[in-house]
């Protein structure tokens, strides 16, 4: 059964050189689909590139939260024109983050960015790939006004059940990564229990978070069947059925069609 790896980045300078080994030793493992994820301008435009250079590789194009150093209404623009690729398929990622960033000004610039990201995405429709840390609560917020009209993920879901139970509501899928396999992760496994099937994905965040027994090495898309059998055994489902449920969630969220190479 075909799987994929929703969020990673094979344009990360740990992994950029010695993608094709990357890509064929996932594919290898069933991992047939994946979504290079930028986190500003340069690396959204190596995201689309990689994207056509490889079958089954899509791009996902955006501003993360940690990186609006360099951010403006004209880059914002480039976006734009990336974002009409055929190989585009998210807004992403964009998000907050609030670990490293206790001042209010911070902040607000964050949420400025997001709302105007997400208002990209409504307008060349696509849906948004979301990174929250320590801000769920302002990120249900935004979201309850500022409505992603083509959907999104929350990436690497990190908050309560019950956040993820509102924005469920809202029409959010949950992706979830190496952290499930971890010991001490008790609030994530518990949210890949409550999580609506229909709502699943799976991702590595290639080359962070490794899943165990990989814990210490650098992450790779060839690592989500150690993820999704963690998946499998949190939920009390067959692993087959719920590789194809998911596969049926990335194929609807992200609207691809993919075919066997």
């Amino acid at each position: 059964m075909t799987m994929f790896d929703s969020h990673c980045h094979l344009n990360d300078e740990q992994l950029l050189l010695r993608e094709e080994e990357e890509i064929s030793s996932a594919k290898k493992e069933g991992v047939k689909a994946m979504i290079v994820i930028g986190w500003d301008l340069p690396s959204s435009k190596k995201a689309v590139e990689l994207a056509h250079r490889y079958e089954g590789i899509y791009a996902a194009v955006g501003f993360h939260p940690e990186n609006l150093d360099d951010v403006s209404d004209d880059a914002l623009k480039e976006i734009e024109e990336l974002a009409h690729d055929t190989k585009v398929v998210a807004i992403g990622e964009i998000g907050l983050d609030y670990h490293w960033f206790k001042e209010e000004s911070h902040r607000s610039k964050q949420k400025e960015w997001f709302i105007k990201q997400i208002g990209l995405a409504n307008k060349v429709g696509l849906p948004i790939s979301i990174h929250g840390r320590e801000a769920s609560g302002d990120i249900l917020e935004i979201l309850k006004t500022h409505t992603p009209i083509h959907g999104g993920v929350l990436h690497c879901y990190s908050g309560s059940v019950e956040t993820m139970r509102e924005l469920e509501k809202l029409g959010m899928y949950f992706g979830f990564d190496g952290p499930i396999t971890y010991k001490n992760a008790v609030t994530p496994k518990e949210c890949v229990k409550e999580c609506p099937i229909d709502r699943l994905l799976v991702e590595t965040d290639s080359p962070y978070l490794p899943p165990v027994p990989h814990r210490g090495e650098t992450n790779s898309p060839k690592y989500i069947p150690l993820i999704v059998r963690a998946m499998a055994e949190l939920k009390g489902i067959d692993e087959t059925l719920l590789r194809q449920k998911m596969w049926n969630n990335f194929e609807r969220l992200f609207r691809v069609k993919h075919h066997e190479d």
